[in-house]
């Protein structure tokens, strides 16, 4: 499909349809003159006489029902100069209420009770504030582009009690928190859901169609917030770090100081800067053994990057890991040298600027600099020393402007650029994305025009092109799409982004039918069936072809299973296997499996998945085999314990093994692999959390002794005379890690922390694939230990409580 022909459709698709009202209930409030103490106690006098939001809904798992006057849920909500405060009173029987404790964000087995408040009243940008019956929080914002961002945080207060009818739950949420316009009697979007776990059963305060359009469609109105001001958003995150590492006998320490800063430039924009950048306590990262063509990619752990990013994130052109990952520059050694590359390049400092007006028009700016990078050189016979540069200083730039209209489309123009300093790459990307939907919320069409450009210097300027389309229907019970994706040969945005392979000129279709409702002894369940053709743009030839489906469902006692099926039949020709671009066929694969996931709700609850693959080739025996079980158990509902064992099997596989004589050289391989996982958390409160982390993954790869070369025509032969014993590199591989991280956490003032976490990690990479089990364990156990001893105190400070503490003082005097 050509460019026009995208333009077309997009333009097709812009013509507005016949809006379907829907009825929004709505809840006036009333000025308070003394704010609420948030102690779970609604005894104030504000209280007594606010109009109540009541009669909740139920949209899940079945729709429009009411919930029977002894569990009935009542809303008041008031306001002064500085925050919305919102009392609710969730009748229950106390003894039914579930209320395990967990870390923030993360909701676990509880009850909990949430508040959506969209100021544009846009039915598109929401701020979620959610309460746990435990008294934990969580906080997200919300956008029909990418769900819920958990990776929010903001600071706000909360108090829950248990009481006789129920739990009360007591919020402040301060001004601070939302991004709103100066108004004299503004109308915002306000919805509130309640969620009785052991039922897993949603109850919204105004009715919402779970089987049709974006959620905050349904959203209901809030009136009465007369005369508010936006407040001064600048909010000072000071952090200082201390850390020990331990390698190999060597000790080394570090004190590091730096802050975040979050300010509002105006009512609706807000900037986030990170000075001095701390990383220190991300994540480890789960290494695996990688042998397939395309890059192994890890997710985000560092906060400054995965909060705050929904503007960013459109087309697909950014791919935070890239900055401070490893260096870009290659190095020509001499025979007799040897390297000490790092492996990550310092970030040295990083800044965002977003938000959305009242119109809808969202803007945003994004900016990160890394400092220069050099590796040494060590030449073995003298040992004489030399630095090259393998990263200079670079800057990596984002500039978003995205246009929302008819409460659940968008129109958006993203460009990212990469400069660095002197004779290496520079690169730029620019996408067109459109996500329109109908007004009646029936149809969706997806469109994405990219393209890049890169400029290595030493090599002619590169112009890349890729585009993704969908068109699908959105509403009802039975579903069915058409996609399709294409990039052509100098499609490259991974200097910022991430594109693991170009040169495709994909197609795909689903169709589904799924159910909204209980239906006999499910509450819900869901069939599909897609088909996927693939060709590459050049040469213009069919790649691969596979077709199949899927089956989901949950009973009604809130158990889920599922299976599924794919079938790739005929010839397959996989041109990335070879790392030359020659195809590599293989014939007739089929794999299936099933899941089952046990109630959550329950003290034991058990993860079952497995999977079987099998080709149907003449000469080919390859046989697939997969299977998880991960049993967890909440002792109470102060501690979870999770474990998992992960088997994978491939008996009979073959791909690349290495290269020789500059052409690569193919084998055929028995591949096991386990992983062992266990998680315990144990929250004293929600202020003081106790968090253990352990992975251990082993990965064995055993070639047969003959190897076989590739021939231009796709097949394999053995006429060469490669083998195990007689090429340069062996490729039989015995790998395997082991991560511990052990954690605490206390939040000492509101939104302030003092984290103290212990890590360990092996690493031991060898061709002894002969060793079991337990031989590749004391292998492992005989390498040098990474240990790092980090404490990390970060203070939030809000500009609007030191003005109201000078203020204070000068009344005093």
């Amino acid at each position: 499909m050509n460019t026009r022909s995208l333009f077309l459709l997009f333009a097709c698709f812009t013509i507005i349809y016949t809006s379907s009202a829907q009825d929004k209930k709505t809840l006036n409030i009333a000025r308070t003159t003394k704010a609420p103490k948030i102690d779970g106690i609604l005894n104030e006098a504000i209280w007594q006489n606010a109009e109540i939001a009541t009669d909740f809904v139920q949209f899940q798992p079945e729709i429009g029902n009411l919930r029977v006057k002894s569990q009935r849920t009542e809303v008041k909500i008031t306001y002064d100069d500085n925050a919305i405060y919102v009392g609710a009173h969730l009748y229950d029987d106390p003894t039914k209420i579930m209320k395990q404790l967990t870390s923030r964000d993360n909701f676990g087995q509880s009850d909990f009770f949430l508040v959506v408040l969209n100021p544009n009243n846009d039915s598109q940008n929401d701020t979620n504030f959610i309460v746990f019956s435990s008294g934990q929080q969580a906080d997200a914002i919300a956008n029909p582009s990418i769900g819920e961002d958990f990776s929010w945080n903001a600071v706000w207060q909360s108090s829950v009690k248990i009481v006789d009818d129920g739990w009360v739950v007591e919020m402040e949420i301060p001004y601070r928190t939302l991004r709103f316009e100066d108004q004299e009697q503004p109308t915002w979007g306000l919805q509130l859901h309640r969620q009785f776990r052991r039922e897993r059963a949603n109850y919204s305060w105004n009715p919402i169609d779970p089987t049709q359009g974006n959620i905050g469609l349904y959203h209901g109105e809030l009136k009465g917030l007369d005369g508010i001001k936006p407040p001064v958003r600048l909010n000072l995150y000071p952090f200082s770090t201390g850390i020990v590492n331990n390698f190999d006998g060597k000790t080394d320490t570090d004190l590091t100081f730096g802050m975040d800063v979050k300010y509002g430039i105006t009512d609706n924009f807000t900037l986030d800067a990170t000075l001095v950048p701390d990383f220190s306590q991300a994540g480890f990262d789960n290494v695996v053994l990688n042998l397939g063509p395309f890059e192994q990619t890890f997710s985000e752990q560092r906060q400054f990057f995965t909060e705050g990013v929904d503007l960013f994130s459109k087309g697909g052109l950014f791919f935070s890991r890239r900055i401070g990952n490893g260096p870009s520059g290659q190095l020509e050694l001499e025979e007799n040298e040897e390297a000490n590359v790092p492996n990550e390049v310092k970030v040295l400092n990083a800044v965002k600027v977003s938000g959305r007006t009242k119109e809808g028009l969202g803007i945003g700016f994004f900016n990160a600099i890394t400092e220069k990078t050099q590796a040494t050189i060590t030449n073995t016979e003298t040992g004489e020393k030399r630095s090259e540069v393998v990263e200079p200083f670079t800057n990596y730039n984002i500039l978003v402007v995205d246009q929302q209209f008819n409460g659940n489309s968008a129109v958006s123009l993203i460009n990212t650029n990469v400069t660095r300093e002197g004779s290496f790459r520079d690169a730029n990307a620019t996408a067109l994305v459109a996500n329109l939907v109908n007004k009646r919320n029936t149809y969706r069409i997806d469109t994405e025009l990219r393209m890049s450009n890169v400029n290595d210097q030493n090599l002619d300027l590169e112009t890349g092109f890729s585009s993704f389309l969908f068109v699908g229907k959105v509403h009802g019970n039975l579903r069915y799409s058409f996609d399709h994706r294409f990039a052509d040969t100098k499609y490259d945005i991974n200097d910022i982004g991430l594109n693991l392979r170009n040169n495709r000129n994909d197609f795909g279709t689903d169709i589904s039918y799924e159910t909204f409702e209980p239906t006999g002894k499910l509450n819900s369940y869901r069939i599909n069936a897609f088909l996927n053709y693939r060709r590459l743009v050049n040469p213009n030839v069919f790649s691969q072809l596979n077709f199949g489906g899927g089956y989901r469902a949950t009973t009604k006692k809130l158990d889920a299973y599922g299976l599924r099926l794919n079938i790739e039949p005929g010839e397959q020709y996989d041109f990335f296997e070879s790392r030359d671009g020659r195809a590599f066929i293989y014939e007739n694969f089929v794999s299936t499996g099933g899941w089952f996931s046990s109630n959550y709700n329950r003290i034991f609850a058990l993860d079952v998945r497995a999977n079987i693959g099998s080709l149907f080739e003449d000469g080919r025996d390859l046989f697939t085999y997969n299977f998880e079980i991960s049993p967890r158990v909440r002792v109470s509902d102060k501690l979870l314990l999770t474990y998992g064992l992960d088997f994978d099997f491939r008996n009979g596989d073959r791909g690349y093994a290495t290269f020789e004589n500059d052409e690569p050289i193919f084998g055929e391989r028995n591949r096991q692999r386990f992983t062992n996982t266990l998680s315990g958390n144990y929250n004293f409160n929600p202020f003081h959390a106790l968090a253990l982390s352990f992975r251990h993954y082993w990965d064995t790869v055993t070639y047969d002794n003959n190897l076989f070369s590739l021939l231009d025509n796709g097949r394999l032969t053995t006429d060469t005379g490669y083998t195990v014993d007689t090429i340069s590199n062996n490729p039989n591989i015995n790998f395997s890690t082991w991560n511990i991280d052990l954690s605490y956490s206390w939040q000492f003032v509101q939104g302030s922390f003092l984290t103290f976490l212990y890590r360990n990690q092996l690493f031991s990479n060898d061709i002894n694939v002969e060793d079991n089990f337990n031989e590749s364990l004391d292998l492992l156990f005989n390498q040098p230990v990474q240990h790092t001893f980090s404490l990390r105190l970060q203070y939030f400070i809000d500009f609007n409580g030191i003005k109201s503490i000078f203020k204070g003082n000068n009344s005093a005097s």
